[in-house]
């Protein structure tokens, strides 16, 4: 029926979504390479590496960096389908349609012809590549960070690096109350489907979706009010305090000895 199709594909997917980050936390206690590594060194050095990625001239630097993040993602027992169903589902996908016109209006050398007419030219081809990679590199150093950190822990490392406190603590209110919207909005949707006989026509349901979101927005309104008094009579006072300690170990030296060694190979290649 046309209201349930539209009750359950929604129901799906919020429990898709729900389902999505609890696999995440579990990959963040798994026994990997970068799960064990201080949050600290792990931001420090993607950071270094999306700004190496950033100064990468070549492709084929672009492609090495992007076997090299699937390795890290094997080492760190995370799944190369799971992963890069993350990285390549939506951003560079946009990407390449937004390179796609460079491939058509740069000048150059001729790669593709036809009749007579240049279609496509090797500078073009190299650009679009160039933009497409670089989105790409970026973006995976991203997901692989936030698959093997801890979201609190990221935040511990932000103020470490003297990020100021409010965006922090945005930030870390921002992750952990968006699924509780998202587990309010599901419940919604159960509610309804359990209430449901017959189907609904499209303009119902989307005046039923219409209250829906307007009833979510009301709540997040009164929960943030609600957690904010919370916060202020338990001795908030403008920053998040945490109770485990950061600590550098032995391999955290190493992983930064072996980020610089790679960081200075790139900007070496570069140069050739």
């Amino acid at each position: 029926m046309k209201g349930e199709g539209f009750l359950t594909r929604n129901i799906s997917s919020f429990t898709h979504t729900l389902e999505s980050v609890i696999s995440t936390e579990d990959l963040c206690r798994a026994l990997g390479l970068l799960q064990g590594l201080d949050p600290r060194v792990k931001v420090a050095t993607f950071v270094l590496f999306i700004v190496m990625v950033g100064l990468a001239r070549s492709l084929s630097i672009l492609a090495i960096i992007f076997v090299l993040i699937l390795t890290l993602s094997f080492l760190s027992k995370v799944s190369l389908g799971f992963f890069l169903k993350r990285v390549l589902l939506f951003i560079p996908i946009f990407t390449a349609v937004i390179a796609l016109p460079a491939l058509l209006i740069t000048p150059g050398s001729p790669l593709v012809a036809i009749a007579g007419k240049i279609i496509i030219t090797e500078q073009g081809a190299r650009t679009a590549g160039l933009l497409f990679l670089r989105v790409t590199d970026s973006l995976s150093f991203g997901v692989l960070l936030i698959l093997t950190t801890p979201w609190t822990k990221i935040l511990v490392a932000l103020r470490w690096f003297r990020i100021p406190p409010l965006l922090v603590d945005i930030l870390g209110m921002t992750y952990r109350y968006i699924f509780l919207l998202l587990h309010t909005a599901n419940s919604m949707f159960l509610a309804r489907r359990s209430r449901t006989i017959g189907s609904f026509s499209g303009g119902e349901n989307r005046r039923w979706l219409a209250r829906a979101l307007t009833t979510t927005m009301a709540k997040s309104q009164h929960l943030s009010e609600e957690v904010y008094l919370a916060m202020l009579s338990r001795g908030y006072q403008g920053e998040v305090r945490v109770l485990n300690a950061l600590s550098l170990k032995r391999r955290d030296f190493l992983w930064v000895a072996f980020a610089l060694i790679a960081a200075s190979i790139l900007l070496w290649s570069n140069h050739l």
